[in-house]
């Protein structure tokens, strides 16, 4: 059987490789492949060790690894879709929330001993821009879209004269007892103050800058309690 088949093959394949040069070695593999297919009815392997086309990735593992990384890393106002949502917070269980927030607005030294002075022409700085922190805070839902319109218990905002970096430090607190946080009250409070400073002082200068707005500490909630390292 063995002879009767090399006999079928032998005399193309002699032609083959004895053929004028105008056959490159690309054509002649694969004649010689389509032959082999013939006689033994598959082609031969493409790669010299004979293993045959590489297997597609199994997707399992890359499927595990982005379902972990959605559950870790979730946006929660984000819904499926891509879109933006109001988070559902019916079955959150109600607690005390409290967040403590901070901003710093650099007045430089002119500015500083005006307000120091209290001889801004708008008035008392620091006064208004406690009152508009406060204000800010009970606003936060009509200005920040997708945040719950809570109940706050207690909004304080204080504002402290820092006279080595000539400027304004301001720490705004919020507290709440109920099914979502209070962070967002607290970081717009000292907001609205800063802006508010800088509102009553930037006929005085227009190189004022509010920087490091920032939460600084929370509890309550899932998440638990947390400080920002110092």
């Amino acid at each position: 059987m063995f002879h009767r088949l090399s006999t079928l093959m032998l005399p193309k394949s002699r032609r083959l490789f004895c053929s004028s040069s105008s056959h490159d070695l690309a054509i002649t593999i694969a004649e010689l492949n389509k032959e082999m297919e013939f006689v033994f009815g598959e082609a031969p392997p493409t790669s010299i060790s004979g293993s045959s086309e590489s297997q597609p990735v199994s997707q399992d593992s890359e499927f595990i690894s982005t379902e972990n990384i959605k559950n870790e890393s979730k946006l929660t106002h984000v819904s499926v879709k891509g879109e933006a949502q109001m988070v559902d917070v019916s079955h959150k269980d109600i607690s005390k929330r409290v967040a403590i927030a901070s901003c710093k607005v650099i007045l430089g030294k002119t500015v500083y001993d005006l307000v120091s002075a209290n001889h801004i022409a708008k008035g008392d700085v620091l006064s208004v821009a406690k009152i508009a922190g406060i204000t800010g805070a009970k606003q936060t839902s009509n200005l920040i879209p997708l945040c719950h319109n809570i109940d706050l218990t207690h909004v304080r905002v204080d504002l402290r004269l820092n006279h080595d970096k000539y400027c304004v430090e301001i720490e705004g607190e919020a507290a709440s007892t109920g099914k979502t946080g209070v962070e967002m009250e607290a970081m717009t409070a000292v907001t609205l103050a800063g802006l508010t400073v800088y509102d009553m002082c930037k006929a005085a200068s227009k190189d004022i800058q509010i920087t490091d707005v920032r939460l600084e500490h929370k509890v309550g909630g899932k998440s638990g309690n947390w400080s920002r390292k110092k």
